[in-house]
Order: structure tokens, then C-alpha cells, then sequence
């Protein structure tokens, strides 16, 4: 038999299992849609009320479920992708939480978390594009297979969404610790050093260095409260670090002041998918595993 054919033949099986049990799949709707209700009722508190660490859970579940499914389903391409991120990742937290932090540090990771997330950003779109083009059946003129070019397009879209939202996650937690590492910036109060108007407060370094000083000479930028900073390193801490306030004051930052390009407005956009992509990537995989378990409990199939 055709793969076709063989997937009708344990549909058919399939219906003729569940014949009669209409009743026991409406009680499992239903505990599916309530599960769904309380858990999101769950996180929504936990984040408001606990917002580091129902992020820091929330990154380890990212990282750690994906594993386990590539380990089991011997998706070895999918693992060895996973491994040279987390290597290079690693390393990047490793500087990012150095006491004392070196001046390069700041843009080195600014530098790697940006490329993840425009090589993320162009994946992804290449994958929704495939699928489109698959859907509006434009593989049969190049010859290619529905099959084929439909799970090209799904997996670039899942690297792309995947590694983007890993990227901001682990961007902002090196955001934070570098800022508190350098001193003008504290998460839960006033900062521990004062800041004069020619440092940057998220690299440490001085905004206007002379010719035989160690800096760097760079365009500034200046927000709404007035404080200066390297526009590479406030762009790193807004974009990439996920920090829409004052890495000093912490003061509201303007956005949409900040985008001088309008394709950044794009990048901002993607940003926000991606913050709400990350609960169906670190939870969905959990809440089903409930739905399950409750469902195995009560003798529901």
C-alpha cells in the first residue's frame, strides 16, 4: 500500500474504535479546554506577580523539552544545531557574568545575540514563505513535492521562531547582569554609582575618548531624560536586551523615536511574536502532558 492508502486504512480503524464513545471525547474536551483555562490563569499571575523567575523556568523548560524530543525522535540534525548554539551561548554568559566586566564584553554579546536573531528572522520568514508557497501549490511548476517543500517551510519556521525567542530570553539575562555588574543600573532600586555625562551606562566606557585613549568613537544617542549612551549599546539594550527604559533612570524609552529605519519597526514587531510564540514553545508541551495524565487517571482514551 501507498503511504496514502495506509493512512485512510488506520483512519478507518481509528473511527471504528471510538464509535459510541462520543460522550467520553466531550468529557475530554472538556477537561482540555478547562486545563487550558487554569493554566493560563496560573501563568498569567505567576508572571505578574513573579516575573524572574517564571522567565528563568520558562528559558530552562525552552532549553531542556526540545532535548528531550530531538533525543528521543532521533532528530540528530535538530541536536547538532541545538549543541553549537548552546556551546557559543554558554560562553557569551560566561563574559556576560565576569566580575569585573571587561569593556568589549557589553558589544560582544550584543554582536552575537543580534546575528541569532536576524539569521532567526530571516529563517523564519524563508519557512513561511516555503509553506505559502506549498499551500498556493507553486512546488508543482519547479516539480517538488507538497511533502517535501511543506516540511522545509515548517522546520525553517520552527528554527527561526525557536532560536529567536531563545536569543532574547538569554539576551536580557546578560543585559542584567552586566548592567548590575557595571554599576549604574539596578533592576530593583537606585543604581550603586552615579553617572556622569560623558560615561555610557551600559558599556562603562566614556562617550568621548581622545585619540590615544582606549574607547570607542562611535555616533551617541540621546534619550528623552537626557542621558547619553554609545547608539550601538542603547540599541543593544532596547532591541536586543528586551530594556525599553533608561538603562540609568529608568525612565520610559521611545520606540518609535528610536527607529530612524522604518524596516526596524519589523524587528520590533518579530520581537513581540516571538515574546508571545515563547508560551506555546516552553508550555504548551507541559499542558498536554496534564491533559493526559488526568485523562489516564480517569480511564479516558
Amino acid at each position: 500500500m501507498t503511504h496514502r492508502e495506509n493512512w485512510k486504512v488506520q483512519h478507518e480503524r481509528l473511527h471504528v474504535k471510538h464509535r459510541g464513545h462520543e460522550a467520553m471525547h466531550a468529557e475530554m474536551v472538556l477537561i482540555l479546554i478547562a486545563t487550558l483555562v487554569v493554566a493560563q490563569i496560573v501563568l498569567v499571575q505567576w508572571k505578574q506577580r513573579h516575573h524572574r523567575s517564571y522567565n528563568l523556568v520558562t528559558l530552562v523548560q525552552m532549553w531542556v523539552v526540545p532535548l528531550y524530543f530531538t533525543i528521543k525522535l532521533y532528530w540528530w540534525r535538530f541536536l547538532s544545531m541545538w549543541g553549537m548554539f548552546s556551546v557559543i551561548t554558554s560562553y557569551v554568559i560566561f563574559r556576560a557574568t565576569r566580575k569585573p566586566l571587561s569593556c568589549r564584553t557589553p558589544r560582544m554579546v550584543y554582536k552575537w545575540f543580534l546575528l541569532i536573531y536576524k539569521l532567526s528572522y530571516a529563517v523564519g520568514v524563508l519557512g513561511y514563505l516555503a509553506i505559502m508557497f506549498t499551500m498556493f501549490g507553486f512546488n508543482v511548476f519547479f516539480r517538488i513535492k507538497a511533502e517535501d517543500s511543506m516540511d522545509v517551510g515548517v522546520i525553517m519556521l520552527f528554527y527561526g521562531l525557536y532560536y529567536g525567542v531563545m536569543g532574547r530570553d538569554f539576551a536580557e539575562i546578560c543585559s542584567d547582569y552586566m548592567a548590575s555588574t557595571i554599576g549604574y543600573y539596578n533592576k530593583g532600586g537606585m543604581p550603586s554609582r552615579s553617572l556622569t555625562n560623558d560615561i555610557c551606562a551600559v558599556c562603562g566606557q566614556r562617550i568621548l575618548v581622545d585619540v590615544e585613549d582606549e574607547g570607542f568613537i562611535e555616533d551617541t544617542y540621546e534619550l528623552s531624560c537626557g542621558h547619553l549612551f554609545h547608539e550601538f549599546c542603547i540599541r543593544g539594550w532596547c532591541i536586543v536586551g528586551k530594556k525599553q527604559t533608561c538603562p540609568y533612570c529608568n525612565e520610559k524609552v521611545d520606540m518609535k523615536r528610536m527607529m530612524n529605519n522604518p524596516w526596524e519597526k519589523t524587528h520590533v514587531l518579530y520581537g513581540q511574536l516571538l515574546d508571545w510564540l515563547r508560551y506555546l514553545v516552553a508550555w504548551q508541551p507541559i499542558i498536554i502532558g496534564i491533559v493526559h495524565g488526568i485523562n489516564f487517571s480517569l480511564g479516558l482514551e
